[in-house]
């Protein structure tokens, strides 16, 4: 740690406990306490200090190279999210690594395929900031016969959540069946697309998030390769540049 001490927020996440994002919403609920006192939003994590989160102690952030960064194949059922009490179906539960970790983004509990989950809480935090810049790609099996101009429409723009999605790549694949890259995360935003158009999504699977291809077995995880690591560092830092979820 810095002599001048890091963010409560970012040093949350480095020692993997949550996102920055939702280490704010701890602070804001007066969940987190430094040296046995909330502390502010910003407030500064110096050496020695004690950082507890429900009164539980969390530890000195961990280095860069102990953090995992894992590709999963979230089965149908399963629900994205850390809160193991409330959710018994939950995705934590579901993969059971040793380390503690948590998901980048955002997957429905019907729909199934590729997501990240790491214990880089930075990393988070720096894909979350960009997605709107990233490839997601699924496939899609609706509940009747595509017909008219539909894969036109879904691929000029449609209005949802009071804005109208942005321009895609879409291309019909079968006769019930097509495939869409979304580069940006509007909530349940392909249901929601198809559902305006008069069509239900029956089937719903993510086969890629940026440079990253769905290679793995419904319900089975794999550490990313060092090399799927730095591009995925490199990719974050280009949208930083640039710039600075769920289907």
């Amino acid at each position: 740690m810095a002599d001048g001490g890091i963010r409560i927020n970012k040093y949350l996440s480095e020692v993997g406990h949550c996102s920055r994002r939702a280490a704010d919403k701890l602070l804001e609920q007066g969940r987190i306490t430094l040296n046995g006192v909330v502390p502010e939003l910003g407030t500064k994590v110096m050496p020695g200090d004690t950082v507890e989160v429900d009164g539980q102690a969390v530890g000195e952030p961990t280095r860069q190279e102990d953090h995992v960064y894992i590709a999963y194949h979230k089965p149908v059922g399963i629900v994205c999210t850390t809160d193991r009490k409330r959710e018994k179906d939950n995705i934590i539960d579901a993969i059971g690594h040793a380390q503690r970790i948590f998901p980048v983004g955002r997957l429905d509990k019907p729909s199934e395929g590729l997501i990240f989950l790491t214990s880089d809480g930075d990393i988070v935090n720096k894909v979350l900031r960009a997605r709107n810049h990233h490839e997601k790609e699924y496939h899609v099996t609706l509940d009747r016969p595509i017909r008219g101009s539909f894969i036109e429409d879904m691929a000029g723009g449609v209005p949802i959540l009071g804005t109208v999605t942005r321009e895609c790549e879409v291309e019909q694949t079968g006769p019930r069946h097509f495939r869409i890259v979304l580069t940006q995360g509007l909530n349940r935003q392909i249901r929601r697309m198809c559902e305006h158009l008069g069509y239900n999504v029956v089937r719903l699977k993510r086969v890629r998030i940026m440079h990253m291809h769905l290679d793995v077995a419904r319900g089975e995880w794999r550490d990313f390769t060092p090399a799927e690591l730095k591009e995925l560092h490199r990719l974050v830092d280009a949208s930083k540049k640039t710039s600075d979820g769920h289907a």
